[in-house]
């Protein structure tokens, strides 16, 4: 096998250099789209927020900082600031979309509690290289991934240790 000449990606989830503000409203500009106080007041709860948040809570933070926003002037918001690489949204198993905002923020990959839908996340170079070489041996170029491992977390084991009597355990 012919060896591939190294390639150098864009590191993931790193936005552009761009601030968030001027971002959205370029990527908005570019469809004809203004930027409205509403929708600078979601992104502004948007980067406010850490880890991972679902609309209604978006929504219900807004309006307990007098921003009013509709819900669905929210949602058309959040789509854009998706489109625009400012967001990403994340449907883990069967529950609703939960989104994170991705400005400045390294990648990372995610273990979900089958039980309790918590959510972790982790950084593990080892998985990423085997990625990057998998990629090579195809001559593919990624340019993005998504890693959730689903599984139950160690709290709900620990519970459901506790649960099961002994004896049931021992057979």
């Amino acid at each position: 096998m012919q060896a591939q000449p190294e390639r150098r990606r864009p590191e993931r989830g790193i936005a552009k250099s761009a601030e968030p503000e001027e971002r959205l409203r370029d990527y908005l500009r570019s469809r004809n789209l203004r930027m409205t106080p509403e929708r600078r007041w979601v992104l502004q709860g948007v980067l406010s927020r850490d880890g991972h948040f679902d609309a209604e809570e978006l929504l219900q933070f807004l309006h307990r900082r007098h921003m009013p926003v509709s819900r669905a002037t929210l949602y058309r918001t959040l789509e854009h600031l998706t489109a625009s690489g400012l967001v990403k949204r994340h449907r883990f198993g069967q529950g609703h979309a939960l989104f994170e905002h991705i400005y400045g923020r390294h990648h990372h990959d995610h273990l979900v509690c089958d039980r309790c839908s918590t959510v972790i996340e982790f950084v593990n170079d080892d998985i990423e290289q085997l990625q990057d070489q998998v990629c090579s041996e195809h001559d593919f170029l990624s340019t993005n991934h998504v890693m959730q491992i689903f599984g139950i977390c160690k709290r709900c084991q620990e519970a459901e240790a506790k649960r099961v009597p002994a004896a049931t355990r021992e057979s």
